[in-house]
């Protein structure tokens, strides 16, 4: 059986990745995350026949990465992914009031 490897992480070194992924790296790559997260909204508004919004939709891409912790090997990635999910669920939830 193989040897489980774990890499050390730091709360700090998650949340600060998670800023990294959510201003620039995902920037550059995905385009504004709020512009990013209503189109994705608005597929899935279709597929799934009901109203689907941009928060909804950071907030199930955090699940899916809480979902993922449960199997395979552990890894930061999930970790960081989930904490920039969250982080972006929030400014949207506050930038609506």
């Amino acid at each position: 059986m193989a040897k489980e490897t774990y890499i050390m992480a730091t709360t700090e070194d998650i949340l600060r990745d998670a800023m990294v992924c959510t201003s620039e790296t995902r920037n550059k790559t995905h385009g504004d995350k709020a512009k990013n997260h209503g189109n994705i909204a608005q597929l899935w508004s279709w597929y799934m026949r009901t109203e689907v919004t941009a928060y909804d939709v950071a907030m199930m891409m955090t699940l899916l990465k809480i979902a993922r912790t449960r199997t395979g090997q552990p890894n930061k990635d999930d970790h960081v992914d989930a904490a920039g999910y969250i982080a972006i669920a929030g400014e949207m939830r506050f930038d609506e009031d």
